[in-house]
């Protein structure tokens, strides 16, 4: 058999990675999920409030730590005779509960240094000893997936058609439309173009989905707002909610913030008792305050019926 199996072996189709409006769209899908990504990491970073932290330990570190690797150390630095937070790598022997004995310092500087259960503690980020991390990147991937579906449905509203030509009459086509996407107001084309029966235009009467779409990327925001404990209430629901619904809508979201809040409080308990400190740390509230102005809302239009 000839080793040459197809004297005119199939062509290849290029899948379109040298065609500009291929990067445009590769780069519009990648800020589009960094924006997601970063709107909802700064969200989960500045969900805690520490109170009483000395002043040798930065919070915004301590949580950017807990975010992305799950844990942090928290000792005292003899050499520097100051309170540090670290990462951390667990080792050795784990106690009756599971926390290992031994524990490696370490910092992006160089330092390192060998502790124990005696003389550290582990700060965990939530009751599974996971980064929140994984978790903002599965609800970013959604959001800018949902995002650009509705940039493309927005742009078929605008551009309806689907133009079908010849090889050689590709960049006659390309140019055309471009003038059109310009919204220039005119444009100029020859008159054979009318008469070619190469060239063919074919509507594809894309349905207008942009504003579903939108709820459905709201909802996906709001459960994600709900994973982290961040109070969120649909504002798709037309009626005013009154404050018992507000309530009993918030019984996840609330929820939520335990196990990220029970085990950085767990850890100040930890911290107090072996180095005589007062660490405590809560929830950023943001419910509250929504629930007071809707009684207020609510009092005011009872009064006003009376």
């Amino acid at each position: 058999m000839s080793r040459n199996k197809f004297k005119n072996p199939p062509k290849v189709v290029s899948a379109g990675i040298g065609d500009r409006s291929f990067w445009e769209s590769a780069n519009d899908n990648e800020w589009s999920a960094i924006y997601y990504l970063n709107r909802l990491t700064e969200l989960a970073m500045a969900m805690f409030e520490w109170k009483n932290l000395p002043k040798t330990i930065d919070w915004r570190f301590l949580e950017y730590i807990l975010y992305y690797n799950g844990q942090i150390l928290f000792f005292k630095e003899d050499g520097l005779d100051e309170y540090v937070v670290t990462k951390c790598a667990l080792s050795g022997k784990m106690n009756f509960y599971r926390v290992p004995e031994d524990r490696r310092a370490y910092a992006d500087n160089g330092y390192q240094t060998n502790l124990n259960e005696k003389n550290s503690v582990v700060i965990y980020n939530n009751m599974l000893r996971l980064p929140t991390y994984p978790a903002m990147m599965f609800y970013a991937r959604k959001l800018w997936e949902i995002d650009r579906v509705i940039d493309i449905n927005i742009k078929a509203q605008k551009t309806p058609v689907l133009i079908l030509a010849n090889e050689d009459e590709r960049l006659t086509m390309k140019n055309v439309y471009m003038q059109y996407d310009g919204n220039q107001p005119v444009i100029y084309g020859s008159k054979s173009m009318g008469l070619n029966d190469n060239i063919q235009v074919l509507k594809t009467d894309a349905p207008y989905l942009a504003d579903k779409l939108m709820e459905q990327k709201n909802q996906i925001w709001n459960e994600a707002m709900t994973y982290l404990g961040i109070s969120n209430v649909s504002y798709q629901k037309k009626e005013r909610l009154i404050s018992d619904e507000i309530t009993r809508s918030m019984g996840g979201t609330i929820a939520s913030r335990l196990s990220r809040l029970e085990m950085r409080k767990e850890a100040c308990q930890q911290i107090n008792d072996m180095f005589g400190l007062n660490l405590d740390v809560e929830f950023r509230e943001d419910f509250q305050e929504l629930v007071d102005v809707d009684e207020d809302f609510n009092s005011g239009k009872e009064n006003d019926n009376e």
